[in-house]
């Protein structure tokens, strides 16, 4: 068995240099993990493979036999007993037996420490990692398999390029079970399930208590009270706190290199990737600018051959295919390892940033800031009403809340377009391919390592919105369960960081906690009225002109109309100079659009919670006006 490991796996002729004596030739580690196996310990061990592998090539190709630093910096992370050696191309690590999440973040952290540890390499290698738990049964697979196994699983993190350890599994590896897909009247089924849980069954529990006699009707009403006044109170404080946007200051540095990453999927936006590229060459930057467009597609295209005759005429234009990816963050992740910037600006394949974007984004960056998100504003809104929703809703973000919640609680985020970081931190942080929304995923992990994000409404980039209400539909219902993803994933990692004070917890439990509960909350109203009326005779017996009811009604109603206006006031000329849209969108949001949304969030969480998870492309279409 150990002489065919040794054929499949030939022992490098690379001297690996170790401090501790932990590393061993392969027939000596492998008969140390033939031992254990038998040993019938619980937990058993752990096999890793790591692997550095070329960005571009996504796991087809390996850099070569792990270079001497790489061992030993491996070597530092590990305890007692713990032992590796070099098979071929790879670097296999025999851990101690733990907990599955503890081997995990053992090995995220080696892989983060490894990513920060690139300038010992070049920029286009990164560091892989697959690993499997050793079963200590009679018929566990002996250490070839163990060695395959991990080896396969290193192959699908090499293609994720997100520094993530992927652990073997016989589903994902070798086509198993497949991911469970929406049905044709499942979001029917979930919108009705919502409604039964959120008023269905409120109302029966108030009603069945108060025929025994218990009424929390009363208890009831005040919480939902507090609830609308909390949620109006952080809204007026949002809007007050736009109002005086913070301004980078004046470089002292020169402008540094700094590059633009496009991310592509090329049959979806074909016909808007020209416009995107000539608006990015067409910065005025001081220093040196690279643009990059990391794509992917399925087939050849026509706009390709247009692509690469552009990058021939202008060696600033760098045209990446990524043929492994399947999604934004792989093109995303592939374009760091070509990126040559001090600083990158990530783009999606809409967006034509205003002509001194760079500049000011790097005012930001010397100013002291890791990552800056800019505004994004449509400029399509003239085509359809649903546009021209977003187009407002757009600035009630960018213009208002972003900015404004920032100036609350002390951090911003990055919203995946439009958006500036240091290279070398998003290169040790990356985008996850998992994470429906990779942009707040990545903007929470950089904040959990003390990074710093800004938000400037006055960093412009143009964009598209969605055409019709389904397009926009499908793209809000990957937002809400990317938001609720990520809700899940990083709201206690924030309550319990050391980088995070206590005003950015605050900001943190509204924003990843509170936030996740509104939409529920906002059904409460219904029950609570009509068991109360129930309780009374019915509806026309209800006192509606208790004080109360009627000032806190008033504040929480007060909110949208006051948002609206100051959206209209800091919104960009653009857009401003059609206060009609504001109009009709403040009557719009009042009577469907709020609803609507949180409807989707409401459907968004059921579908996280059942493990449907579908990303459904929004259509672009080249628009040759601005907004």
């Amino acid at each position: 068995m150990t002489d065919n490991l040794l054929r499949e796996h030939p022992v490098s002729t690379t001297t690996v240099e170790t401090q501790t004596g932990r590393f061993l030739p392969l027939p000596e580690w492998t008969k140390t993990l033939e031992r254990l196996r038998n040993t019938r310990a619980r937990p058993g061990p752990c096999v890793a493979v790591i692997r550095m592998v070329p960005s571009l090539r996504g796991g087809h190709q390996t850099f070569g036999a792990p270079p001497p630093g790489v061992a030993s910096i491996v070597e530092t992370q590990l305890d007692q007993f713990e032992l590796l050696t070099v098979a071929g191309d790879d670097l296999l690590v025999l851990l101690r037996g733990d907990k599955p999440k503890r081997i995990q973040a053992r090995l995220g952290a080696l892989m983060s420490l490894l990513a920060e540890s690139y300038d010992a390499w070049p920029p286009e290698v990164v560091p892989a990692c697959g690993w499997v738990p050793v079963s200590t049964s009679r018929r566990a697979p002996h250490a070839g398999e163990l060695i395959r196994r991990a080896s396969l699983a290193t192959d699908l993190a090499a293609h994720k390029l997100d520094l993530v350890p992927v652990r073997w599994s016989s589903e994902h590896l070798e086509g198993g079970a497949e991911s469970k897909k929406p049905g044709r009247f499942r979001t029917t089924v979930q919108i009705v399930t919502t409604l039964l849980l959120g008023i269905g069954l409120p109302l029966g529990v108030y009603m069945g208590l108060d025929t025994v006699g218990i009424d929390i009707l009363t208890p009831a009403y005040l919480v939902i009270v507090a609830v609308l006044v909390v949620n109006s109170a952080l809204m007026w404080a949002e809007n007050l706190h736009a109002l005086d946007p913070k301004r980078p200051g004046e470089p002292k540095e020169p402008f540094p290199p700094a590059s633009a990453i496009i991310a592509a999927y090329l049959p979806n936006e074909a016909e808007t990737i020209i416009d995107t590229v000539r608006a990015l060459l067409a910065q005025n930057y001081p220093g040196r600018l690279q643009v990059i467009l990391a794509y992917n597609t399925p087939r050849p295209l026509p706009v390709e051959a247009q692509l690469r005759l552009l990058a021939r005429r202008d060696p600033r234009l760098v045209v990446l295919e990524v043929p492994f990816s399947t999604s934004k963050a792989q093109n995303v992740n592939a374009a760091l390892g070509v990126a040559t910037g001090e600083f990158v600006g990530v783009f999606d394949a809409d967006h034509q940033p205003a002509p001194l974007a760079f500049h000011r984004a790097w005012r930001w960056i010397a100013d002291g800031a890791d990552v800056v998100q800019g505004h994004c504003v449509v400029r399509n809104g003239h085509d359809a009403w649903v546009p021209r929703t977003v187009a407002v809703e757009f600035e009630a973000i960018y213009a208002v809340s972003h900015p404004g919640r920032a100036a609350l609680h002390g951090f911003g985020i990055f919203g995946g377009s439009n958006g500036f970081w240091r290279t070398s931190l998003l290169r040790r942080i990356r985008m996850r391919p998992d994470m429906l929304t990779e942009d707040i995923d990545s903007s929470m992990r950089a904040l959990l390592q003390g990074s710093r994000i800004v938000s400037d409404p006055a960093l412009l980039s143009f964009e598209l919105a969605p055409e019709s209400l389904g397009p926009l539909w499908h793209q809000r219902m990957r937002w809400a369960q990317g938001w609720f993803q990520v809700s899940r994933r990083h709201l206690l990692a924030t309550l319990r960081s050391a980088s995070f004070n206590t005003r950015n917890k605050l900001g943190s439990l509204f924003l990843l906690g509170w936030r996740e509960l509104t939409p529920w909350a906002s059904l409460q109203i219904v029950p609570v009225v009509a068991a109360l009326a129930w309780q009374a005779g019915g509806v026309t017996k209800l006192d509606w002109m208790i004080p109360a009811f009627l000032l806190t009604s008033l504040y929480a109603l007060s909110v949208g109309p006051v948002q609206t206006l100051f959206a209209w006031r800091l919104a960009v000329p653009e857009i401003k100079k059609k206060p009609w849209w504001f109009g009709v969108y403040l009557l719009f949001n009042a009577i469907f659009y709020t609803e609507w949304k949180n409807v989707i969030c409401r459907v968004a969480q059921l579908k996280e919670l059942s493990g449907e998870r579908r990303w459904v492309v929004t259509p672009r279409h080249k628009h040759p006006g601005a907004a």
